[in-house]
Order: C-alpha cells, then sequence, then structure tokens
C-alpha cells in the first residue's frame, strides 16, 4: 500500500524548545516552512488548532492559494461553529485547494481548554456532538436537495449549501483519541484514524480496536492508520542521542522558566485526555522501545500531543518508522523541533529510505500474489 508524510504548518516559528520571534501569524515564515515540506517530499500539512492560535482555516487558504501540490490537513474543532457553516467552510476551502482537503475533527480532551471558547460540556458528551456535528457535515457535502436535522446537538430545517467540495463525493474525515467513546466515534465515521507514538505493541492493540469499532458501526471497510512522532536525527547515533538529550533539556529549561506557553493545560493530577495519560504512562514504565521510540520527550511536556520522539541516524528512523508500516499504518506524521531545518533533513533523508523500502514491500507482495494466483490456475487446470 503506498505511504504518506504529514508535517506541521506552522505559522510562526516558536517550538517546546524555542521561543518564537515572528508573529503568531507570519506569512512568510509560513510559506516558507510550507516550501521546505513541498520541496521536499511530504504530502500534507497539518493546520492544528488552538484556543487563541490563529485561525487555521484562513492559514490553510491563504496557503492553498499559493502552493500547487502540497495537501492540507485543517484541524476543527465542533464547539466553534454550527455544522452547515463550517461544511461551506470546508467544501470553499477544497474549492480554492483544488481538491487537496482533509478535515481533522477534534472532540478536545482538556476541559479548561475547551473552556477558554465557551465549551463547557463534559467529554463523553463531546465524543456524542462530534460525531453527530461530522455526520451533518458529510451530508451538507454531498446533498443536493435541502434536508431538515434534529438531533441532540443541533436542529436546522430546509439547509442546502450551494459549494460543493471538489472531491467527489466529499474529503476525507480524520479523527483521533485512545478513549472507548473516541474509538467508537471514530470506528464510525473517519476515513484516517490518528494514533501518537507508541510503542509497537501498544499501537497493533490500538489498531485493533479501531477495526473492532468499525466493524460495530456497521462497517465493512476500515479506517486508515496515522501514527505521529518527533523525529530527531543526526549522521550517527552518538550525535542523535546527544542531539536528544539536548532537546529535552531545552525543554524542560523553558517549561521551568515559565516561558513555554502551551494551548492546552495538564492539571497537577495529570492530564485528563486518554491519549496523553498513555503517554505518561508509557514514560514512567520505560525510556527506550523497539529500535528507537523515546519517551523522555513526551515525560517532559506531561504528555501533550504528539511528543515520543524516535532518535538515530535517518537509516534507523526510517527502519523504525518501517515497522510501523509493516503494522498496517500508512501515514506517518513527523514533526521536528526546528520547522524548517528537520523538515528539510527529514525529506532529504529519511523519506526515501521509506518509499524505496514500501516500494520493494509491495512488489515482493504483488509477486507472491500473481505467484499464488498461477499456482492456483494451474491447479484448476490440472
Amino acid at each position: 500500500m503506498p505511504v504518506e508524510f504529514l508535517g506541521i504548518a506552522a505559522t510562526g516559528d516558536g517550538s517546546e524548545t524555542t521561543a518564537r520571534t515572528t508573529h503568531a501569524f507570519d506569512r512568510d515564515y509560513t510559506l516558507r516552512l510550507a516550501r521546505a515540506h513541498e520541496d521536499h517530499g511530504w504530502d500534507r500539512v497539518l493546520f492544528a488548532y488552538g484556543a487563541g492560535a490563529p485561525e487555521p482555516a484562513a492559514a490553510a487558504a491563504f496557503l492553498a492559494a499559493k502552493l500547487d501540490r502540497l495537501q492540507i490537513l485543517l484541524a476543527h474543532r465542533p464547539n466553534v461553529s454550527y455544522p452547515t457553516f463550517a461544511a461551506k467552510t470546508f467544501a470553499t476551502l477544497d474549492r480554492i485547494s483544488d481538491g487537496r482537503l482533509t478535515v481533522h475533527f477534534i472532540t478536545g480532551g482538556n476541559d479548561h481548554e475547551q473552556q477558554r471558547e465557551g465549551d463547557f460540556l463534559p467529554k463523553d458528551r463531546r465524543y456524542a456532538r462530534t460525531r453527530e456535528y461530522i455526520g451533518i457535515v458529510k451530508k451538507a457535502w454531498t446533498s443536493r436537495e435541502p434536508f431538515d436535522h434534529e438531533g441532540e446537538f443541533y436542529r436546522f430545517n430546509d439547509f442546502v449549501s450551494d459549494v460543493f467540495p471538489v472531491q467527489q463525493p466529499r474529503p476525507n474525515v480524520s479523527f483521533g483519541g485512545s478513549s472507548p467513546a473516541a474509538f467508537a466515534a471514530g470506528g464510525a465515521e473517519a476515513d484516517i484514524y490518528a494514533l501518537w507514538g507508541e510503542p509497537l505493541v501498544r499501537t497493533a492493540e490500538q489498531i485493533e480496536l479501531v477495526k473492532a469499532a468499525a466493524e460495530a458501526a456497521g462497517r465493512t471497510d476500515t479506517p486508515r492508520i496515522q501514527v505521529a512522532f518527533r523525529p530527531i536525527i543526526a549522521p550517527t547515533e552518538e550525535l542523535a542521542w546527544e542531539k536528544a538529550h539536548r532537546t529535552v533539556a531545552a525543554i524542560k529549561a523553558r517549561r521551568g522558566s515559565g516561558d513555554l506557553v502551551r494551548h492546552r493545560s495538564v492539571s497537577a493530577e495529570g492530564p485528563e485526555n486518554a491519549g496523553s495519560q498513555r503517554l505518561v504512562e508509557i514514560a514512567e514504565a520505560g525510556e527506550r522501545y523497539d529500535r528507537a521510540l523515546w519517551t523522555p520527550t513526551a515525560a517532559a511536556t506531561g504528555g501533550a500531543g504528539n511528543s515520543n520522539a524516535l532518535v538515530g541516524t535517518p537509516e534507523t528512523v526510517a527502519q523504525a518508522l518501517l515497522d510501523y508500516y509493516d503494522l498496517g499504518v500508512d501515514i506517518l506524521s513527523a514533526r521536528g523541533y526546528d520547522h524548517v531545518g528537520d523538515a528539510i533533513d527529514f525529506g532529504r533523508y529519511v523519506i526515501p529510505i521509506v518509499r524505496e523500502e514500501v516500494a520493494k514491500r509491495d512488489a515482493a507482495k504483488a509477486a507472491k500474489a500473481a505467484e499464488a494466483a498461477a499456482d492456483t490456475a494451474k491447479a484448476a487446470a490440472a
């Protein structure tokens, strides 16, 4: 199966290790980073969402109008707009980008962050709302006739959009989460299920949960699987590990000084969402897993989002990513700490290795399938 690479569409140059020197939305930096991805083999970039952060749909529209190939993954929280309005926004953006849009729906795993924008629903209710919201958006994308809706969270009459996506029947829907409510909602609605990087055995377990949720929802297909990491690469293993320890020291220094401002909050009792709880638990159990997974970057941020690292030479990190591909992961998300420099290095030195090895695997599978078909035909003829 083909493999895709997802990077980050940061609109400013700050990260967990470095204070921002640009505006929160800097046109030149946003375009420079996106071009670094487009020019170095990446398939798409994520416009993330945070309360108080630049509005991602507008930033994505700016980028889509400037670049011709790079695809867009747009993060969206259902609490910030009505689903009919959101459906029109997404369809318009798909028109601007000529069919390069995927929408990532975020239910929200932190009460404090949600309440910053007036969302006081408890988490399990938020998942129910997200599932209803996605269903409305999908129908608005595809229905040429006016329709009514009366659900638990939304009610309207006689809606029909005048703008439809380029992609037919609709753009893809992405979803993430590690709680039972998340698997139920995403298994039912998602085309792509996004996971944070965990040890291989735990990732395999989550993939099985996604498959089971899709089957329980009556689906005959299964969402594609995306897994996210923070790669730390260098020409030698020794240099990569030195870089990794400098990275964690920088994260701790910024966090300790109060300089590290995050859009999500972690209480003294630890993170609220199941995904971050899992990252903290994994970090507490050990620092190194499998071929290259390293957890101190996650521990230093309190399990904040995509935070587990893959450390090593480009060859080591590529082989680690191929281990996840062999589990059934076909979208690999990677984001460094120096956004532009790391995007270029990863694109130059890691992506080509992974693509070459995937092509070899696919060719071997095709040859094996052809051989099996020939043996079957030969047996039938006999």
